[in-house]
């Protein structure tokens, strides 16, 4: 059976009906009405009053864009300068923040003692031993004990300040700020929010400009870094690093950061006035009126002093001569001396002063230097007793020869033995000389400090290889000599530097790769090149005649000579830097000829 369907299908018109009553229907429907959304509103206010705000100030849109485009999130600024408490104060030495501390107690500043002495002033010495903190001027040593407000001096002053002058804390002595400007020129200023202080000990010129615009300070180079603070128009900063879009600033308050460079305006340059609170005394020396030329003697024993006839026969316009007669006998200071007052008029006769050596290399096994250095008392015994020597022998002047200063923990308790074997020296009329090795391998005697308190600096230009060294090579090279002579001539006047030159050489002898030295003496060298069938030629390089060979029975030989013309390349570069004088080392093993080298220089100038 067929299922019909029996649905009707709709005319075409009533399509058209359909389709028209539909539209009616939509028609007819009431649009919703918008909801006022506050928001928005409040959105749009704020950026309507901000490009108001903007113009009115006379700032450009680019600030309006600055609110939304840069961060606008502070710096912690007590984790900018590790503040680690509530007396922890950050240092900003000149315009670089430091990472050695101050304190702030009882309302004092107080600074790590060793920030005072690389930056403001060096002559502040510290005895842990001794539990004291002390200054030395031209005639006088001020001490204080660490903890008290009270200090007295070598002339029998005192005083008392009020507050507390050096406090141990952190391991770390800290000597209060005030204390320390009554001996320097330098300035302080302290700020809050967070600790920090400004210390400024140089008045160089420097770079600064003014604020064009508000602007932030950020930690960093770039608009996403945390803010220091704000910047206002008008202030001026110090122009530190410039980069291609900001620079590195200092602000007034020492907050050291990174601004846009568009910003700045009026760049220019500042000398800074300095501080002259403190009139720093006048180191008084004795000077002589022509070119010194010291010959050092070598002399282990009371019986060397009988060679002194025999050498000075040979010499020939020897003004100072330099014999090596006191040493530490005990460990509690005792100087002992193998001294004659019969060599002293017998040079004096002879034209020439006497600077007695006090050496380092005859002490006892049972001490060191450094167990009697840090102690006050054991220093001034030793002072004491070495120009009471000096005086007992008639003789005119002390030669200091401490060459076991060789690392830093011995640099202090020296340096503050030489300012206080100077004030002495000074106050009898001894003249006063340090020997020193170059630079170039000690920098722990702090020679430049010896420049200033001592009468002359003796360099003993030698030693460049040694029985110690690794290679073969000269004792004096003109390259090693000259250097030497220039790092010491940044540091001191060359009115009081005094170049010892060696009348000796080493001969380099092999043995399976290996070599060991002999020392030659400047008289016997010819002998041992012909001996040893070794000849000799100029090398500019080193400014020595050079050889090596092979002697009779297959050893092999290097030398570098020193002679007569190896010593005129060295007077030369003396000459050059109008040096105070020559020495030798060391009488008796030179030829004549040498002498005349040397007249010739110290006659000639």
């Amino acid at each position: 059976m067929t299922r019909r369907n029996t649905r009707r299908r709709p005319s075409p018109n009533s399509r058209r009906r359909s389709g028209s009553r539909s539209r009616s229907r939509r028609g007819s429907r009431r649009r919703p009405r918008r909801r006022f959304n506050p928001a928005v509103f409040i959105i749009a206010l704020i950026l309507i009053l901000g490009a108001v705000f903007v113009v009115q100030s006379g700032e450009d849109l680019e600030s309006l864009a600055h609110m939304f485009s840069y961060s606008n999130k502070k710096a912690d600024l007590k984790a900018y300068f590790d503040i680690k408490g509530k007396d922890d104060v950050a240092i900003v030495l000149g315009d670089e923040y430091i990472e050695k501390r101050a304190k702030l107690w009882d309302g004092e500043y107080y600074v790590d003692l060793e920030v005072i002495r690389n930056n403001i002033n060096p002559k502040f010495y510290y005895s842990k031993e001794d539990g004291t903190l002390k200054y030395t001027t031209p005639d006088t040593i001020i001490t204080s004990n660490i903890g008290e407000n009270t200090w007295t001096d070598s002339k029998g002053g005192s005083g008392e300040e009020k507050f507390v002058i050096s406090k141990e804390g952190d391991d770390t002595l800290y000597v209060a700020l005030d204390y320390v400007k009554q001996y320097s020129n330098f300035a302080y200023e302290a700020f809050t929010e967070p600790n920090h202080i400004q210390l400024t000990a140089k008045w160089d010129e420097e770079a600064v400009a003014t604020i064009a615009r508000k602007t932030d300070l950020r930690v960093k180079g770039g608009p996403k870094s945390d803010v220091i603070r704000k910047l206002n128009k008008g202030e001026d900063v110090v122009l530190l690093e410039e980069f291609e879009n900001w620079v590195k600033v200092k602000s007034a308050d020492s907050f050291i950061g990174y601004i846009e460079k568009k910003k700045l305006k009026d760049p220019r340059k500042v000398t800074p006035d300095p501080v002259t609170d403190y009139q720093e005394p006048e180191y008084t020396r004795i000077k002589k009126d022509q070119l010194i030329n010291l010959g050092f003697h070598c002399i282990g024993s009371e019986a060397g002093n009988a060679t002194l006839t025999d050498y000075l026969a040979n010499t020939k316009g020897l003004n100072v001569i330099a014999p090596q007669w006191l040493y530490i006998a005990e460990a509690d200071g005792t100087v002992g001396s193998i001294g004659s007052a019969d060599y002293v008029k017998q040079a004096h006769e002879a034209g020439m002063d006497v600077w007695v050596v006090f050496d380092d290399m005859r002490n006892k096994e049972g001490f060191k230097l450094m167990d009697l250095l840090p102690y006050a008392e054991k220093r001034a015994k030793i002072i004491k007793e070495a120009l009471a020597q000096v005086t007992l022998l008639g003789a005119d002047g002390l030669n200091l020869d401490f060459e076991s200063i060789i690392q830093e923990e011995k640099s202090q308790p020296f340096i503050e033995f030489v300012r206080e074997m100077s004030i002495a020296c000074r106050s009898q009329g001894i003249v006063f000389s340090i020997d020193n090795y170059y630079p170039i391998y000690n920098k722990f005697m702090n020679i430049k400090e010896q420049g200033i308190v001592a009468d002359y600096i003796v360099l003993m230009g030698y030693d460049e290889h040694t029985d110690g060294s690794a290679e073969p090579g000269p004792v004096a090279s003109i390259g090693f000599v000259e250097q030497g002579m220039d790092l010491v001539l940044q540091d001191v006047d060359p009115s009081k530097v005094i170049n010892a030159v060696p009348f000796y050489c080493r001969a380099w002898k092999e043995s399976d790769g290996k070599y060991n030295s002999v020392v030659q003496h400047m008289n016997n060298v010819q002998d041992f090149l012909s001996t040893n069938g070794i000849s000799v030629s100029w090398d500019e390089e080193t400014g020595q005649n050079y050889g090596e060979g092979t002697s009779k029975d297959g050893t092999n030989y290097k030398i570098w000579v020193e002679d007569t013309q190896s010593l005129a390349k060295k007077l030369e570069a003396m000459k050059a830097r109008n040096l105070a004088g020559v020495a030798e080392w060391a009488i008796g093993f030179e030829t004549s000829e040498a002498w005349d080298v040397i007249a010739s220089y110290t006659e000639g100038q």
